[in-house]
């Protein structure tokens, strides 16, 4: 949340459109991804801003976040948006 990668990756790591999903992915493929996006090696027009990022990261932050986000457990989708009737619109 602090460097800002929900706002791309989603609040879970979910991804969001094209924006890969991070959670329980394999801790070597992110390495590997970040490494390469560190080395300015992308595979889409988006990864220009992930190249930025990446090369503010040491190897051994590549290595904790990879970890870390392998780690995660996906979550069960859920209904997040919810209308409820509007309590003085007469329909009661």
């Amino acid at each position: 949340m602090k460097n800002g990668c929900s706002a791309c990756h989603g609040i879970y790591a979910e991804g969001i459109g094209a924006t890969p999903r991070l959670i329980g992915r394999d801790a070597n493929v992110l390495k590997e991804r970040l490494r390469d996006l560190k080395k300015g090696k992308t595979r889409s027009a988006f990864g220009t801003v992930m190249v930025s990022f990446a090369k503010g990261l040491s190897d051994e932050q590549i290595d904790q976040m990879a970890e870390y986000l392998s780690t995660l457990k996906k979550i069960p989708p859920e209904e997040k948006y919810e209308l409820l009737p509007d309590e003085d619109d007469g329909s009661s």
